[in-house]
Order: C-alpha cells, then structure tokens, then sequence
C-alpha cells in the first residue's frame, strides 16, 4: 500500500496553507504596527521642534515648498516648540483617502498641556503636499 505517498503530499499541502496562512497574518500585523509613514512624520515634527525650515519642507512636493513660507513657518515653529520640547506622543489614527491624496491623521498628545492636536498630513506620489494643525 501507498498509504504513506498519499499522506505526504496532503502532509505538504497542509503545512504550505499554514506557512501561507501565517505570512498573511503577519504581513498583517506588519502593516498595522507601521502605518503611513512615520519616520517622514517624525522628521517633520522634529524640524518644528528645532525651527529647521528646510528638514520641514525636505520631504515636499514643489507646491508644498512653495506655498509654505519661511515666516509661516517661523511663526508656527514659535508656537509649537515649547510645547514639542516639553515632550508629546504622537499617536496613529488612520488614513482617509480624499480626492487621490492619502490623508494621514495623527494625534499629539502633549505633556503640559491639556488639549491634544490633529494632525493632518497629505500625501501625494510619497511626497508631502500638506499639513495642517487643528
């Protein structure tokens, strides 16, 4: 008998679904843990926090760059980095597709302060078109 040849393939097929099965739920998970792009978002914040203007507007599309002033910035920075130096945790919220831009919202919450921040990044071709603090 061939009991043992006609184990080994379903043996396989079983041990394949599983190794599928399992690369899926991790690539899951994967995903979860790092959403958007985070590292530009936190590059970004931390040029706020040191007033660099050209870190903030490294990871921009032209019209980003353009539309955002030096004094602008300034003005914002000025506002924002007592606060971002006193320390904040940035937290995840989702991303909502608008118009074909990638709409990324962030939390921060701040240390000192008792009302948290929304952040709006959007973001076009990997490329920062906005960002917007509410």
């Amino acid at each position: 008998m061939n009991l043992a040849v006609q184990t080994e393939p379903r043996r396989r097929r079983t041990a394949a679904a599983l190794g599928l099965l399992a690369a899926v739920l991790i690539t899951g998970v994967a995903a979860a843990e790092a959403p958007g792009h985070p590292a530009l978002f936190k590059k970004m914040m931390g040029a706020l926090e040191s007033g660099d203007y050209e870190a903030f507007v490294a990871g921009g599309d032209p019209a980003f760059k353009a539309a955002l002033s030096k004094p602008l910035f300034d003005g914002t920075a000025a506002k924002l980095a007592p606060l971002l130096k006193a320390g904040y945790t940035p937290t995840y919220l989702g991303t909502l597709n608008q118009g074909g831009w990638a709409i990324q919202l962030w939390k921060l919450s701040f240390k000192d302060r008792e009302d948290d921040l929304l952040v709006k990044m959007a973001m076009k071709d990997g490329k920062v078109a906005g960002f917007n603090f509410q």
